[in-house]
């Protein structure tokens, strides 16, 4: 049976970094070698198929477009681990830096990158023979993941309108910033992303560093160690397109589920378990139990109190040694617990996907190998706070105008800037709405 394809683009500084830890995991998960041989040339498994195409040669080639407007970081992949993996044409790099400017990524610059870039897009999509759609990774609050990936998208979504477009952002974390002006990228980005993609997971830094502090041992993480947690979670997402399940979930399913209107399509990340290798013999991890871990505050990707918000609708992925009776008893008392609210027009509430495929991990990960696991994305009112702090900090600069003159001078309108700030409260009032 042919499966359906997916193009990932990783766009900026962040979302390349992503790139690295994802591509790791799907070449153990399949079996593919460093420079793109198979271990085991099997005819009849092409599970790798959705991220892979394989050549008349038999090496396998990732369906994949990285772009920076910086080389330096798209050079360590060039010379790095994996650099005869990748398509030397997939790796699109620009001279000059967009500087965590949004005006520099879409205005400046970024103008000069995108027929290249849609370009190479163009080419890997025409290569796949039934696509499903688009996963795009980068941050909000940088220059060329917010500013250029703003450009991107829209001319994407008029290409390929009848794709979905799946995002995975690094959203903007309440304390830890390595950016002055993230505040007005991630709104401005948000303003102008908005329409042109269908969903948009979120997860940000500061909530991944607790969950390795406190779950995984890891006292002093790196981005690798986040950007692995996160390569499991979109491994998960994508895992029923690749291999064999009970209940196989594919992109559109996702959309259809988990946004209730157009402009809340901003699902909540949570994965569980989290289980460090020295731990993991002595935990059993029911499917109870995975499931309720869910539902903690602490093992979500983004900083907000889900026990404030209520939920729309919540997809839980299973992987592994999974039954689908013990999957509707843990559902069913979930819904009889007081402090997980649900909203009052939305009855069921629970999509549910089951893979057989066990969670594959890293050597040398932080994470444990374990026979089961199950990746929740929620769409939950909650984010409403996490919206709220970005934009008391974006009115705070605002205010006094200050950093502004960067952008007009990359001939941004300042009019903009009070556009994405209404957008962003309407966007705030909207979940306030869905919330009564």
């Amino acid at each position: 049976m042919p499966k359906r394809e997916i193009v990932q683009i990783h766009i900026g500084q962040a979302g390349v970094q992503i790139a690295n830890a994802c591509w790791e995991l799907y070449c153990l998960e399949h079996g593919i070698k460093v420079d793109g041989t198979l271990y085991e040339w099997d005819r009849s498994d092409d599970s790798y198929s959705p991220f892979f195409g394989v050549t008349a040669a038999g090496r396998a080639v990732p369906r994949v477009v990285m772009i920076d407007l910086e080389p330096t970081v798209i050079d360590e992949i060039r010379t790095g681990y994996y650099r005869h993996l990748f398509h030397p044409d997939g790796l699109l790099t620009g001279k000059e830096d967009a500087a965590n400017n949004y005006a520099r990524g879409k205005y400046g610059i970024g103008r000069e990158m995108l027929d290249l870039a849609l370009d190479r897009t163009r080419k890997v999509a025409e290569e796949c023979n039934n696509l499903e759609g688009f996963i795009v990774f980068r941050a909000f609050g940088g220059g060329t993941g917010g500013g250029f990936t703003a450009l991107f998208l829209e001319h994407l979504a008029g290409d390929y309108r009848k794709r979905s477009v799946m995002e995975f952002a690094v959203f903007p974390a309440p304390r830890v910033s390595t950016i002055i002006v993230e505040p007005y990228n991630a709104v401005l980005t948000t303003n102008s992303t908005i329409e042109s993609e269908d969903v948009c997971f979120v997860m940000d830094n500061e909530a991944v560093y607790d969950i390795l502090l406190r779950n995984l041992d890891t006292p002093r993480p790196t981005y690798t160690n986040l950007n692995r947690l996160l390569g499991q979670v979109v491994s998960a997402v994508t895992a029923s397109l690749r291999f064999e399940g009970q209940v196989n979930v594919d992109l559109t399913e996702f959309q259809t589920n988990l946004v209730p209107y157009p402009r809340i399509h901003f699902p909540l990340i949570t994965y569980a378990p989290f289980v460090p290798a020295s731990k993991a013999f002595h935990e059993s991890l029911s499917v109870a139990q995975l499931t309720n871990a869910c539902f903690e505050p602490a093992n979500q990707m983004v900083k907000c109190d889900p026990r404030k918000g209520k939920y729309m609708s919540c997809c839980l992925l299973y992987r592994g040694d999974i039954a689908p009776t013990d999957v509707n008893n843990a559902i069913t008392s979930i819904k009889g617990k007081r402090s997980i609210g649900f909203v009052d027009w939305c009855p069921t509430g629970f999509k549910v996907g089951i893979n057989y495929q066990p969670p594959t991990t890293v050597p040398g990960g932080d994470l444990a190998r374990t026979t089961r696991a199950v990746t929740m994305l929620s769409n939950s009112t909650a984010i409403r706070e996490a919206w709220e702090r970005i934009l008391r900090k974006y009115n705070l600069l605002y205010s006094k105008r200050s950093f502004v003159h960067h952008y007009v001078g990359e001939g941004m309108e300042e009019g903009e800037f009070q556009d994405a700030k209404e957008d962003l409260a309407a966007l705030v009032m909207d979940y306030k709405e869905v919330d009564s």
